[in-house]
């Protein structure tokens, strides 16, 4: 896949992905926040919980998910902290990373607490 089409490809995944959160009853706080250490795909509100997701999109569930990194995961911890300290309850804020999987036909499963597994 050339990277133009990858890139479309990501922000299509995100947009379902973003949908997907809000017939959950979630509220969509940004889409690609930059952070201190990079972006996140996704952030949401399930009531007073402040979801951090990231979007893995690739031919299979699987592949998407080996996608994840250990180091992956650390710039995401770092940058949620800094979203995090905008919050009024700063780094005591109820909050949760999860990660979105997107298969090629489209098709979603949402990891929720994925980070703490």
């Amino acid at each position: 896949m050339s990277g133009e089409v990858s890139y479309h490809a990501g922000r299509v995944a995100e947009e379902s992905v973003a949908r997907t959160y809000q017939q959950m009853g979630c509220s969509i706080s940004a889409v690609r926040w930059r952070g201190p250490a990079g972006e996140i795909d996704l952030i949401a509100r399930d009531k007073g919980t402040v979801v951090f997701v990231e979007v893995k999109k690739s031919r299979s569930h699987a592949r998407a998910a080996e996608a994840l990194s250990g180091r992956q995961m650390a710039r995401i911890y770092a940058s949620a902290s800094g979203y995090l300290a905008d919050e009024p309850t700063g780094q005591d804020t109820d909050s949760r990373f999860d990660v979105a999987l997107v298969d090629a036909s489209g098709r979603i499963v949402i990891l929720q607490n994925a980070f703490a597994a």
